[in-house]
Order: C-alpha cells, then structure tokens, then sequence
C-alpha cells in the first residue's frame, strides 16, 4: 500500500508538519490553532521576542493586537459612493460585528476585504501587510476565509464528503477526484473531528440535501473551518433560520470562535448582543458608530438610523 502523504499527492515532510498542526488543534480544543507575527511586531518595537504588555496571551495567540485594518476603505459604482473612508480596525481573538441598516454598505465592505470588488481608494491591512491588490484566492491562503467561498455546495454528496473536499483545497489536492476512495479516508479523522466540532457527527453520512437550513449552515461552518481560517468572514449567518437554529448557530459561532478572530454581518441584533466584542455601524457607506452592544445600543444616532428615532430602542431591531 502506497504512504498516505503519497496517496493525497503531497511530499512526505509536508504531510508530517499537516499531521502535527492537526494534533495540535485537536489537543487543545481549537480548530484552528493561529500562527501569531509577534516576534517581528516586537523586533520593530526594540523588544525581541516578547509581547507587549499590554496584550493578553491566550496559548500561542496575542489577544488586543489589531489583526485587520483598513484605512479610508472607499468603493465608488459610476458616481455613487457604496463605502466612503471607511477605517476599521479588529482585534484579534474577537468577534467583530459589521451592522447597518439596509443599503448601509456592509456586503460591499466585505467584498472589498475578500478582493471579490477592488476598492476606488484606501488600503486594507492583515497582520500588517498591505493586501490591497491582491488576488482572492492569495487572500484565501493568507487565512481570510469568507464562509460562502467554500459552503457545501454539493447537495448530493454526503456531509462527511463535503467537509472532506474541504479539506482537500486546504491541503491543495481539491482537484485530484481521481484518486482512490482509500486515499481521501486518511482524511476522515480531522473531517469527523470538524463535524464533531459543529454539532454534526451524527450527520456525517446524510446527503446534504436532506438536512435542515440551519444544520446546512452548521455544514458551511465546517467547510469554512476545514480550511483553517485565522480570520473568519461569516455573511449574515442567521438569515432565514427559526428561533431554534438561530440559537445553535449562535452557540456554534461563540465555539468556533476559540482561537481565532470573527468578523460577521448579522442582522439580529439579539444575536449580535450575546456574541459580539465590538460593533462596527455603518450607514450610507460611512462608520456612523463603533462600541460594544451596550455602547451602540444606547447611540442616538445609531437609534435613529435603525428607528427613525433617538427615543427607540435598538434591542431585538433587525436591520
């Protein structure tokens, strides 16, 4: 029998160091276990090797340090200005969320983040590398992970396999079908360690058709999870779903969140009260507020943008 880094058509040192990441992640409870510059960020700052402190270590990851910035994102349609001068900044290990009522800009912000739209002006930064202009599937590989770019898109293949393909991209052998069933089953473990992650072992050999919205999404979860994100781009996670899959996406979200950073449009503002760390409110392309829940939801202005008045109240509003 063939090795298994041979079977998936990857060199053996590069299998090993895959099996070690994936062990890794396993042990201590994450999916994804997050590679952090620190080193350099402190070289620069005259401190070799060691953390600023005013930044809170969890594991191997610097929480409080900014991991996305942008700086006068600007995005213009022939005249009309879609997001104007938009400076955003998320911390890493946080879940950020992008609100807004309809038409504020907020789907237009994230296709310029993924590159899916090139911005008219302003410069988008990650773990401080200017990546204004480059490609989306470079952004992919630099671990911004938008959950629609790789969602289960096979409705006829199992959940298991779905994830499974997942995998595949991240390894870089997604297009190798021709390969043996024996040789995708050495992926099987981390694929079931994915499903268990988001409430979906018991699923593992449904077609995807057959299962409910909100496990569907659970699905797209894990998929965007197989290809280990350091930043995790969710696109109105919620929208459509019952209160009961509301509420499990919504836990799932807050799990997936360990180790590693969330940066979400949501338009239920119940959920964006229980889960987010920062909110970022936007209207008519420009950031109107920015704050926890408790800050923003008190907001005149962010009231009156959502209500029509300064006296409304924000709590349980959808956008």
């Amino acid at each position: 029998m063939a090795p298994e880094h041979a079977m998936l058509g990857l060199s053996r040192a590069r299998f090993v160091r895959m099996q070690q990441r994936w062990s890794k992640r396993s042990s201590t409870g994450n999916v994804d276990y997050v590679r952090v510059r620190a080193e350099r960020k402190n070289q620069s700052a005259g401190e070799p090797g060691l953390p600023s402190a005013s930044l809170r270590m969890e594991g191997d990851m610097i929480l409080g340090d900014t991991i996305l910035e942008t700086r006068g994102l600007t995005k213009e349609f022939k005249g009309f200005t879609a997001v104007n001068g938009v400076n955003l900044r998320v911390r890493r290990g946080s879940i950020h969320a992008l609100i807004g009522p309809n038409g504020a800009g907020k789907t237009t912000c994230f296709n310029l983040l993924t590159k899916f739209l090139e911005p008219t002006a302003g410069q988008i930064v990650f773990n401080g590398t200017d990546i204004t202009r480059e490609r989306p599937a470079h952004i992919a590989r630099r671990g911004i992970i938008r959950s629609f770019q790789i969602s289960a898109v096979f409705p006829h293949l199992t959940v298991l396999q779905n994830v499974r393909i997942g995998l595949q991209r991240q390894l870089g052998t997604s297009f190798h079908f021709w390969r043996s069933e024996r040789s995708l089953d050495t992926l099987n473990d981390r694929a079931m360690d994915l499903l268990t992650q988001v409430g979906l072992t018991d699923f593992a050999d449904t077609k995807t058709v057959e299962l409910s919205y909100g496990r569907k999404r659970a699905l797209e979860i894990a998929t965007t999870l197989s290809m280990e994100p350091e930043l995790m781009l969710l696109d109105e996670p919620t929208q459509g779903m019952g209160h009961e899959d509301v509420d499990r996406v919504t836990a799932l979200i807050k799990k997936v969140s360990a180790g590693r950073t969330i940066l979400m449009v949501e338009h239920n503002m119940n959920v964006i009260a229980g889960i987010s760390d920062t909110i970022t409110v936007l209207q008519r392309g420009e950031v109107l507020a920015e704050g926890s829940y408790a800050e923003v939801s008190k907001n005149p202005l962010v009231m009156e943008a959502y209500m029509g008045s300064a006296d409304a109240a924000l709590t349980g509003a959808h956008a």
